[in-house]
C-alpha cells in the first residue's frame, strides 16, 4: 500500500516542500529501501524509526519497503523526517486510520529511540511553507511548534511522541491549537548590562548613541582596558525593540541555524553576536554543503561585534564589503543557491598599534612607525569605508576610575534613540529604509539636503581628508542622524562638523 506524508526540507532559512512516500508490500526481501537523496543522517532514520515503532506499541514492516523523498533532485539532510516516515510507515501498513487527516498537516520531527519526539531546526519555516502550499496546519515535536505558532493563518500543533502524533491523525486526541498564542518572553532577560556602569567615555559613549539612532556601523579605536567591549555588550539594550516582522526575521535565522532548539524560551530582543578571530570565512558568512547561516545573518536586526579587527583573516574581511553594503550574502554551492539576510549593526574594535599603547599616558609604545602602519593596513581602505564613524577610545586615569557618582542610564539613551527611529520611521514609511544608514543615493539628495557654505565646509573637509565618494555619503547620513537626535529639520553646521570628526582613521597620520 502506498502512503504519502507532506514534509519540508530547509534552504538557508526557506523550506522547500517535500513529500514523503511510502510503499509496502513489494515482493522481495523484507528490507527497506530508501532513495531522494538523503545524506547519512537521514539513512540512519530507519534504525530510529523502527526502535520508536517497537516502542511505541506498533509493528515494523514484514516485507520489502521503498521510501522516496521527492522531489528526488533536492539533498535531504538532518533527522527531520523521522516523524514523517514514521506516520507514513503506520498508514502504508493499515495501522493508522485517518489518511486525509494526515494529508492536511506538514509533518517533521526527530524521534528518539523510545518513540519520544525531539525539537527540530526550521519549526518557522516548516510553518511559513505549510501556508504557502495551502496546508491546514504543521504538526511538529511540541518544542518547535511554540516558535511556529508565531505564524498565522494556519493550525499548529506539537507532538510528544509517536503515539500522541498517531492518535492525533486518528482524531482520537484532541491537541491544543497553539497559532496565535505568544510562544516567546516579551520581557527578555532583566540582568541586562547598563551604561550608568560605563565610567568616563562620554565622547565615545555620543558615538554610540549616534550609531544606533541611524542604524550605522561604528569603530572604536583605543588602548587595552578602555572599555570598548564592555561598550559594545552594552549597545543592544538601547536599541529600540524588534517589531513583530523583524522579529520574525531574526526568529526564522536562529531556528534555522538550530540556536532556538536550545532555549527554554523565546525572548523578543535584538540578537548580539561576538565571534572570534579565528572563525572561519563559511563561520562568519554562511555556508557548507548545504547552505546555512553564518555570524552576519545570526546578527540580522542587531549588532555583531568584531574585537581585534585587524586580527581577523583579510579574507573574512573582504567578504564582508558587499553584505555590508547589500545587507544580503548570497551563498552558491553545489546543492543550490541562497540569499540569506544580514542587515546588521557592525560595531568593530582595535587596538591603536600592535602593542596596543600609541598615544598612551599610562603606558610607552615599543612598536616603529613601520609596524603600526602594517598592522592598520590588514583593514582595507574599502572595508573602512563602509563603517560611517570612527571613534577613538582613550584610557581612563585612577580618578575616573575612582569616580563614584553613576553614568547615565541605558534607558535614558534608548529613549533619545527610540524618538530619532520614530522621526525615521515616519520619513521612510513609504519606502523599503528602515533607518538614516539604508539611505540610498536619491534619499540622500532628498533627505540631507545642504546649503552652498554647508557643501563648501564638506568639500574642504574630503578634500584635506582624502575621503573618498562613499565616505562623503556617509558623512551626510550620520549628519541627518545627528539632526534627528537634535530634532532638527535640517542639518545644521555643528551636525556636518560633528559627522566629519566621527572619522578619526580618515584623520590619522598613518593610515
Amino acid at each position: 500500500m502506498l502512503a504519502t506524508v507532506s514534509s519540508a526540507a530547509l534552504q538557508g532559512i526557506q523550506a522547500a516542500p517535500v513529500m514523503v512516500e511510502v510503499n509496502s508490500g513489494e515482493s522481495g526481501d523484507p528490507r527497506l529501501i530508501m532513495v531522494g537523496l538523503p545524506d547519512a543522517a537521514v539513512k540512519e532514520s530507519d534504525d530510529r524509526v523502527f526502535s520508536a515503532l517497537a516502542n511505541s506499541g506498533y509493528r515494523k514492516p514484514q516485507t520489502r519497503t521503498t521510501i522516496n523523498l521527492a522531489p528526488g533532485d533536492l539533498r535531504k539532510e538532518g533527522p527531520i523526517y523521522d516523524l514523517p516516515i514514521a506516520l507514513g510507515i503506520l498508514a502504508a501498513t493499515n495501522q493508522l486510520e485517518g489518511g486525509q487527516r494526515l494529508r492536511d498537516y506538514l509533518v517533521a520531527g526527530e524521534l528518539s529511540l523510545s518513540g519520544a519526539t525531539r525539537p527540530i531546526r526550521g519549526g518557522l519555516a516548516f510553518a511559513m511553507q505549510a501556508r504557502a502550499s495551502g496546508k491546514r496546519g504543521v504538526l511538529l515535536p511540541l518544542a518547535s511548534a511554540r516558535e511556529a505558532s508565531l505564524v498565522s493563518g494556519i493550525e499548529v500543533y506539537g507532538v510528544e511522541s509517536l503515539h500522541q502524533a498517531m492518535r492525533f491523525i486518528e482524531g482520537g486526541l484532541e491537541l491544543p491549537n497553539l497559532a496565535g498564542k505568544t510562544a516567546f518572553d516579551p520581557n527578555p532577560d532583566k540582568a541586562e548590562m547598563d551604561f550608568a556602569e560605563v565610567k568616563g567615555q562620554s565622547t565615545v559613549k555620543r558615538a554610540v548613541e549616534i550609531a544606533v539612532a541611524g542604524g550605522h556601523n561604528l569603530l572604536m579605536i583605543g588602548p587595552p582596558g578602555s572599555g570598548k567591549s564592555m561598550i559594545a555588550k552594552r549597545i543592544p539594550g538601547i536599541m529600540p525593540e524588534p517589531s513583530h516582522d523583524e522579529f520574525l526575521e531574526i526568529l526564522q535565522i536562529e531556528s534555522a541555524a538550530g540556536v532556538t532548539t536550545q532555549a527554554t524560551r523565546l525572548q523578543k530582543r535584538r540578537p548580539y553576536r561576538a565571534p572570534h578571530h579565528t572563525i572561519s570565512d563559511v563561520g562568519l558568512l554562511g555556508g557548507g554543503s548545504i547552505p546555512g547561516p553564518g555570524e552576519i545573518s545570526l546578527a540580522h536586526n542587531g549588532v555583531l561585534f568584531m574585537d581585534e579587527l585587524p586580527e581577523f583573516k583579510r579574507s573574512a574581511l573582504e567578504v564582508m564589503r558587499q553584505p555590508l553594503e547589500d545587507g544580503s550574502v548570497t551563498i552558491s554551492r553545489s546543492a543550490g543557491k541562497v540569499t540569506l539576510p544580514c542587515n546588521f549593526m557592525l560595531v568593530a574594535a582595535l587596538n591603536p598599534c600592535p602593542c596596543g599603547y600609541l598615544g598612551s599616558q599610562q603606558k610607552e609604545c615599543c612598536c616603529s612607525p613601520h609596524q603600526v602602519r602594517k598592522y592598520r593596513q590588514r583593514v582595507s581602505g574599502p572595508l573602512l569605508d563602509r563603517i560611517d564613524l570612527h571613534i577613538e577610545a582613550p584610557a581612563l586615569s585612577i580618578a575616573e576610575l575612582r569616580e563614584a557618582k553613576p553614568g547615565e542610564s541605558s534607558a535614558a539613551i534608548r529613549e533619545r534613540v527610540e524618538a530619532s527611529r520614530n522621526i525615521q520611521r515616519t520619513r521612510f514609511s513609504n519606502t523599503n529604509i528602515r533607518s538614516n544608514a539604508d539611505m540610498n543615493h536619491k534619499a540622500i539628495r532628498e533627505h540631507c539636503p545642504i546649503g552652498p557654505d554647508l557643501g563648501d565646509l564638506l568639500q574642504r573637509a574630503m578634500e584635506q581628508l582624502k575621503l573618498s565618494a562613499r565616505a562623503y555619503d556617509r558623512i551626510l547620513k550620520v549628519s541627518r542622524t545627528i539632526a534627528d537626535l537634535d530634532h532638527s529639520e535640517n542639518i545644521q553646521s555643528q551636525h556636518l562638523l560633528e559627522a566629519i570628526q566621527f572619522r578619526s582613521l580618515d584623520r590619522s597620520e598613518n593610515i
